[in-house]
Order: C-alpha cells, then sequence, then structure tokens
C-alpha cells in the first residue's frame, strides 16, 4: 500500500519548514551524506524552497562559487550549514566535470524533491 496525498502533503511541509542547506556530491552520497565536495571555497548553500505540485523545488538560483576541480554527481539536502543531518540525496541528470575557481549553479525550479 503506498502513502496517502495527505501523508506525502504533511511530509513535504516538513521539508519545507527545515529550511535547509543544499550540498554537492562527487559520488551517490547514499543514506549519509557521503562523498561531499571538500576544498577550494566550497560550502553548503542554504536554500529556498516551495512546494509545487506533489513536489518542493527551490525557489531561486543557488550558486556554490571557489570550488575545487571535481565532477559533480549528486546533490543532497542537510538541515545545517555544517554538520548537521543528511535529509535527502539525488543524482543529477548528467555529472558536470569542474575546473578549479568554477561555479557550480543550480537554476530556480530545477533541484525537485518528491515522495513516492
Amino acid at each position: 500500500m503506498g502513502m496517502s496525498m495527505a501523508l506525502r502533503a504533511r511530509m513535504l511541509a516538513v521539508l519545507l519548514d527545515l529550511a535547509p542547506y543544499a550540498s554537492l556530491h562527487v559520488a551517490d552520497p547514499s543514506a549519509e551524506g557521503l562523498a561531499e565536495v571538500a576544498g577550494g571555497n566550497y560550502s553548503r548553500r542554504r536554500i529556498a524552497l516551495r512546494e509545487r505540485g506533489g513536489e518542493v523545488g527551490n525557489q531561486a538560483n543557488v550558486d556554490f562559487t571557489g570550488l575545487p576541480g571535481a565532477t559533480i554527481t549528486h546533490v543532497g539536502l542537510w538541515s545545517a550549514a555544517d554538520a548537521g543531518e543528511f535529509l535527502w540525496g539525488g543524482p543529477l541528470q548528467e555529472p558536470r566535470a569542474i575546473s578549479a575557481g568554477d561555479t557550480f549553479r543550480i537554476p530556480a525550479g530545477a533541484l525537485s524533491v518528491r515522495l513516492e
């Protein structure tokens, strides 16, 4: 038996209330938030979320600047800028190689979290 729409809506509302931080990963973060980018000026970025049609997505661009050279494969959501709890992770449609000093942008509306 699947999750009811009412439960999905409540769970997504909790995620909205958390005002999470976005992270970048160089491999599947699994359930623990592993393989997070390190080095350069990398830091997690606070992300403003909104509900849209049964899922949650970012309202504005999210820019990660001054990154180390890496291939970004996944994004994640955390409860805090440092340490905190890993909340969610998912793959990019295509991995993206970046050079040291580059900026990685998640365009407004491009990040979506849905419960299935």
